[in-house]
């Protein structure tokens, strides 16, 4: 019998937590745990320097593209999104916002922030706007960057970093103590983007610069990138990273593909194809790498972007446009994995897709490249992006499941540019308990709360902490 709470609060204590095992599994087992934040995009400058932010906009609207999308689908004017609008006026629009957004993640998010770290538990609207801003500005001085950090008791951070970085905050980081470790990841997808030759020509100046290496062939090139990896083994990067609409595994050989970088240096545009045929290559070069390494390379598959051409001219990429896209994955995808597998040089690897039409596909993948070598080796990402949410975490974890091994799961990532959202760990850990807590309830699974906390726990921090060596 499942045992419900009568009238559960709103955003209370048994938030998500619809039966009483669920209840327990979080509060006693998932709620403290610790967090690896293995994937996000906050600024290491940021952390560096422990940045202090003027007032509850800086820190929660600057940059966050879902509540854009929200505020203009709402009738808000671009002025109070990245324009010149006050940061009053700004998180007055948000505040108009936030009741509309019923349903939407955002809701949840919103007031789960202003919990934690805030202790704000009203709702958000244009009546209580005022007071909540003046409450959390009051609080921020003591709020920095690092300071959130701790509070949230986040262990790591990798962050994304382009392989011309110089990482030059990192090592501040690193040299000044600071108890979180904050790691770069290496994120080479400028590296592959050979669809306009005079931006991947100015970056092959940003590159050869950064790696101290006059770059005119393509074994120039690979010089470059290999030190660049190498600088980031020696300042602890642990991952790579991808943001590709579909893996491509087009056959080549690396005669064709200095022939097209040839080209490219020039200036000369090249065809799909041997843009295709490049970026294949260039990504086997990665893989093996990541591999000698003993890396963990991650794939973020499936996204359509910059949709909006007028908007992207007008405000650059990132700033809420983009959306899911419909690629094939699974035959590209099985040849690439393959392909590096047959050579005996597949690095851990975590898939994510933003298509939800693609869970089967990715959480039957795994299993093709588990070989033993490594628990959970090939993994299934989290609910990612759109997917970021109650309804698309469920359905991750369903997949995951019915398909491979939930027990083997590295957890949850933020994916985000603000140090407030490490309540989506809350979140995440919270739907996870009550996804078992009703099985145990409905006798699908048995009534073994420590080992279901085990698992609970490993999923929330443990596994990530093995796999990933950080």
């Amino acid at each position: 019998m499942i045992t419900t709470a009568p009238n559960p609060t709103f955003m209370g204590d048994d938030f998500l937590l619809q039966t009483e095992t669920a209840r327990q599994l979080y509060h006693d087992f998932a709620r403290s745990m610790p967090i690896i934040d293995y994937h996000c995009h906050l600024p290491p400058d940021q952390i560096a320097e422990d940045k202090r932010f003027d007032n509850l906009t800086q820190i929660w609207l600057y940059g966050d593209h879902y509540k854009w999308r929200a505020m203009r689908t709402n009738g808000v004017d671009e002025h109070y999104c990245t324009g010149d609008a006050t940061d009053w006026e700004k998180f007055e629009k948000w505040a108009e916002t936030v009741p509309y957004t019923l349903r939407n993640p955002l809701y949840h998010w919103t007031h789960l922030e202003l919990q934690n770290p805030f202790g704000v538990t009203e709702r958000l609207s244009p009546a209580t706007a005022r007071s909540i801003y003046d409450r959390c500005n009051e609080q921020l001085p003591n709020l920095t960057t690092r300071n959130l950090l701790k509070h949230f008791d986040v262990r790591v951070v990798c962050t994304t970093d382009d392989p011309a970085d110089s990482l030059l905050h990192h090592r501040h980081i690193a040299e000044d103590g600071f108890g979180v470790k904050i790691l770069p990841t290496f994120r080479p997808d400028r590296a592959m983007a050979v669809n306009d030759p005079d931006s991947f020509r100015a970056y092959l100046k940003q590159l050869a610069e950064a790696a101290n290496v006059e770059i005119g062939t393509l074994a120039d090139y690979l010089e470059a990138l290999k030190q660049r990896h190498d600088y980031f083994h020696q300042m602890g990067c642990r991952l790579s990273d991808h943001g590709l609409e579909y893996i491509e595994a087009e056959s080549f050989t690396e005669a064709e593909v200095a022939d097209t970088f040839e080209l490219m240096h020039r200036g000369v545009a090249v065809s799909p194809e041997d843009q295709a045929q490049f970026r294949s290559f260039m990504l086997v070069q990665f893989a093996e790498w990541d591999h000698e390494r003993n890396w963990t390379q991650q794939f973020h598959l499936g996204a359509l972007r910059n949709n909006n051409t007028r908007r992207l001219r007008d405000l650059g990429p990132d700033t809420g446009w983009d959306s899911i896209g419909d690629f094939p994955q699974a035959r590209s995808l099985s040849r690439f994995l393959g392909g590096l597998d047959d050579r005996n040089k597949l690095a851990k690897t975590i898939l994510y897709n933003l298509n939800p039409a693609d869970n089967e596909v990715m959480a039957t993948m795994i299993g093709n490249f588990n070989d033993g070598s490594v628990r959970g080796k090939v993994q299934f990402g989290s609910g990612w992006w759109f997917l970021d949410q109650k309804d698309g975490m469920e359905k991750q974890l369903n997949a995951l499941s019915n398909m491979s091994m939930l027990s083997t799961f590295v957890g949850m990532l933020t994916d985000s540019r603000s140090f407030l959202s490490y309540s989506r760990h809350e979140y995440f850990r919270r739907i996870l308990c009550n996804l078992f807590g009703n099985d145990v309830e409905s006798g699908q699974l048995p009534d073994d709360i420590n080992w279901i906390g085990q698992i609970v726990q490993d999923i929330s921090y443990n596994n990530a902490k093995q796999y990933l060596g950080v």
